[in-house]
């Protein structure tokens, strides 16, 4: 059985940082290229970034490119979104999931407020 159990989110200040991970199991993790996407409150969800099998070739939404990176390590089944200079509009439930699926998960909460 697939899954991926996010974790890492919480509450922090504009300009702030968190790192999400992504633990994943039940497949063989290092041949499936990986997305986080997010949905905002009232929100319909929102592709953030992808890494591909290798781990080297890396795409971001124009919103958080810069400010985001990603990345895995296949040897302990886990992607990760480092996010650096948050801001209020990154306020939202974030998921991984495999590239092109939709998220199956729980997700993290992650919310950006003084």
């Amino acid at each position: 059985e697939v899954q991926l159990v996010e974790s890492g989110g919480g509450l922090v200040q504009p300009g702030g940082s968190l790192r999400l991970s992504c633990a994943a199991s039940g497949f063989t993790f290092s041949n499936y290229a990986m997305s986080w996407v997010r949905q905002a409150p009232g929100k319909g969800l929102e592709w953030v970034s992808t890494i591909f099998i290798g781990g080297i070739t890396t795409s971001y939404a124009d919103s958080v490119k810069g400010r985001f990176t990603i990345s895995r390590d296949n040897a302990k089944n886990t992607l990760y979104l480092q996010m650096n200079l948050l801001k209020p509009e990154d306020t939202a439930v974030y998921y991984c999931a495999k590239y092109g699926t939709s998220p199956r998960s729980q997700g993290t909460q992650v919310t950006v407020s003084s």
